[in-house]
């Protein structure tokens, strides 16, 4: 995939902000574009992330490349504002304060290490995002989590703990680790 143009970008964020609305305003399919370049046709995982007040007000994505960047950002936008568990669905009067970031990511690739401290060595806090996977449990952090856990140790503790698992799982045998990148942007700028 070649980069995103600023007109693509603009075309992406429209069209996770006029998901959420068409749904607030009743609900309909809502308006694609009428011409879609071949970047927004190509397959990518991609995550729709909604700030409030820089807060954090729904996120939700999917990892694997299986459906065009276009139609995947307009479900996880969908689903962000109205299926995120941690969050109630967003109402019509929160719309105008919420920031809507995409993030579009590379194919996530297996990282191989010896234990621990090899893994925190080849971890790249900010460009790295993590996949952390132990039986069925798997859990995933954007590598702008890097800005509020710059700690590796303390960035994969989480990362366990959010997937269910034991808080050092990160350094046990059985447990896959996989790393992607993204490209991320917002209507902030």
């Amino acid at each position: 995939m070649t980069a995103l143009s600023g007109e693509e970008k603009q075309v992406l964020l429209e069209q996770a902000r006029l998901m959420i609305a068409t749904e607030l305003k009743g609900g309909g399919a809502a308006k694609r574009p009428e011409i879609i370049s071949a970047n927004l046709m190509e397959k990518r995982g991609c995550f729709v992330t909604l700030h409030k007040q820089k807060d954090l007000r729904g996120c939700i994505g999917t990892i694997e490349p299986i459906t065009p960047l276009l139609d995947c950002v307009r479900e996880n936008a969908f689903n962000a504002a109205f299926r995120d568990p941690r969050f109630p669905e967003v109402k019509e009067k929160e719309l105008p304060e919420i920031d809507i970031e995409i993030s579009v990511l590379t194919v996530p690739q297996t990282l191989m290490f010896e234990d621990g401290e090899d893994l925190k060595n080849k971890l790249k806090p900010g460009i790295h995002g993590v996949i952390i996977s132990r039986g069925i449990q798997r859990a995933t952090f954007l590598p702008q989590v890097w800005e509020q856990l710059p700690d590796k140790e303390a960035f994969l503790d989480h990362l366990s703990q959010k997937g269910g698992m034991p808080k050092k799982s990160w350094r046990e045998k059985g447990t896959t680790i996989q790393v992607y990148e993204v490209t991320y942007f917002s209507e902030e700028g």
